[in-house]
């Protein structure tokens, strides 16, 4: 089974190349997808990070409060090992689709690098866009303020040097229709490379 690692930075359109592979129907295991998942109330994943970050974390009916969640996280170095809590959920992804016979499936994990799962993936396609528009992006889209933003920014690895290990780089700085000619000019020599 081929694995093609797909990774980039928040708000970089990572999702939307994503959504492109699924809709030639190659299977996704998406981490962030299997991260809302695990820390459904009760679950393993929930008592895990409830276990790691405290009750302050809840909302008033139990729920994770995923924005405050985020923003100890992102503004604390030392409370970052959340990311490997969640990564031993994606195996089980991936077993399930070889079972099913898939010959292709798609990583599609934010922190790919920072998980080094990279290892695992061939090619690794980088959604790339340049910093001024990411922060751009992630303060509209998430209603952050510029320092929160930047926050989250730089609790990942940053996207010159993903884009420096990459097989396939996708420039997301230019318009969607730009996006989605490159996304499947990528797409199809991911699937095509050895």
């Amino acid at each position: 089974m081929r694995m093609v690692g797909l990774t980039g930075g928040i708000a970089s359109g990572k999702s939307t190349v994503s959504s492109m592979f699924k809709h030639n129907n190659i299977p996704i295991v998406d981490a962030d997808v299997i991260a809302r998942d695990a820390l459904k109330k009760g679950s393993g994943g929930y008592k895990k990070v409830v276990g790691a970050f405290g009750p302050d974390i809840l909302q008033d009916d139990g729920h994770v409060d995923r924005l405050k969640l985020g923003r100890i996280v992102f503004s604390d170095a030392s409370k970052r090992q959340m990311p490997g809590m969640l990564v031993s959920f994606i195996p089980r992804e991936i077993l399930k689709l070889w079972i099913k016979g898939h010959k292709v499936i798609v990583l599609d994990i934010p922190l790919l690098f920072e998980a080094k799962l990279d290892k695992w993936t061939k090619p690794i396609v980088v959604v790339w866009v340049d910093p001024e528009t990411q922060l751009r992006r992630l303060m509209e889209r998430d209603n952050l303020t510029e320092e929160d933003a930047r926050n989250r920014k730089s609790a990942q690895m940053s996207l010159d040097l993903k884009k420096s290990r990459a097989d396939i780089v996708i420039d997301n700085t230019a318009s969607l229709a730009g996006k989605v000619r490159r996304g499947s000019v990528s797409g199809q020599k991911a699937l095509d490379m050895d």
